[in-house]
């Protein structure tokens, strides 16, 4: 058989039932159950033949330039595990005959552009598609396909029918491979700014990929906190707004008369001695320290009588009406309680 030479049909098994990149990218063992040796296929994927190996194992059923779809199904059959007969498929893939890709997911900036990052190039531009897999995996970094080891794979996320790493984990794959400081802010605070995550989570993931020790990372990571303390105290102010709680004062600082500082507050209602305190701490080195410190505050002030509510920005985000309902329960219950210590209340 020559180049020239019809390519054979895929038989006996019909690829009608395929997805459409699924008939333009196929593996060598997808080709052999459809009655394609590996003697046809190296023929037709000789110099100047209709067929093409993007990469070890994978190809390219046309000639021409591979789509950014191409790419992706590509980097994802080269380091998919095959699935034994019966294994459910990973969840959010239940359409009929869609692509399972088995411990293997996109991650790094191909993964952040699929979760809809506007500061993440375009998939044609990304010479190299990251692929998170199991650490024991047989597997090498070769054309396209960059392997991302981790010893716990997360649970992928479903995006346009593909496996993706959550955004945290995308983002630290992708920052371990960046050197531009400008790029990695950009991509930090979109992850917040955006509401794809809090910034807890990336700096988690960061912490976790040893990334913390780059000067560059550091001061994107200061940044984005500052981004993300924002955010949040926007959304408390809606919160309250939105759901008609009493106006508080914000951003105070309490002491005892005469006494010591007993510690700021995010808003504060004095005549039912209820506050509110954002916990905004992140998984630094520094965590348990401080969460020491967020306790003995509490303890010291609900001593004195007065309520501490902790609300998370994620709780902020994801169940505001809850949080709501927490913080009025709270100011509805102060007429129950004995009065609470006289504190001196100053701006922050």
């Amino acid at each position: 058989m020559n180049h020239n030479t019809p390519v054979p049909p895929l038989s006996p098994r019909p690829v009608r039932h395929l997805s459409e990149v699924r008939r333009r990218v196929m593996t060598a063992a997808q080709l052999r159950s459809h009655g394609v040796s590996s003697s046809e296929t190296n023929e037709q994927c000789r110099p100047g033949g209709p067929w093409q190996q993007l990469l070890p194992g994978v190809i390219l059923l046309h000639p021409g330039p591979p789509t950014g779809e191409e790419r992706l199904h590509a980097v994802l059959m080269y380091t998919a595990k095959e699935r034994p007969a019966g294994v459910p498929a990973q969840p959010g893939a239940e359409q009929p005959h869609a692509p399972t890709y088995a411990e293997a997911m996109l991650t790094g900036l191909a993964a952040l552009t699929l979760h809809g990052f506007t500061s993440a190039p375009p998939l044609m531009a990304q010479d190299k598609l990251d692929v998170l897999v199991p650490r024991l995996r047989r597997l090498r970094s070769t054309g396209c396909a960059r392997i991302v080891r981790t010893t716990s794979l997360p649970a992928p996320q479903q995006v346009t029918g593909l496996p993706v790493a959550p955004v945290p984990r995308a983002l630290a794959d992708a920052v371990a491979e960046l050197s531009d400081a400008g790029v990695v802010s950009r991509l930090l605070t979109e992850a917040v700014r955006g509401g794809h995550c809090e910034p807890a989570a990336v700096v988690r993931e960061l912490s976790n990929a040893k990334l913390l020790s780059r000067p560059h990372v550091v001061d994107a990571v200061d940044s984005l906190l500052a981004e993300g303390r924002s955010i949040a105290e926007d959304r408390l102010y809606r919160m309250v707004r939105e759901h008609g709680l009493p106006d508080p004062v914000w951003n105070v600082d309490l002491r005892l008369p005469g006494g010591p500082h007993l510690g700021g507050l995010d808003a504060y209602w004095p005549e039912q001695a209820v506050a509110v305190e954002l916990d905004t701490r992140v998984p630094r080195q520094d965590e348990d320290a401080l969460w020491s410190e967020y306790a003995r505050k509490r303890e010291h002030l609900e001593r004195l009588g007065i309520t501490v509510v902790h609300i998370t920005p994620k709780k902020l985000r994801d169940a505001a009406e809850q949080q709501a309902t927490v913080v009025r329960t709270a100011l509805m219950a102060s007429g129950d309680r004995d009065p609470a210590a006289y504190v001196v209340v100053l701006p922050r």
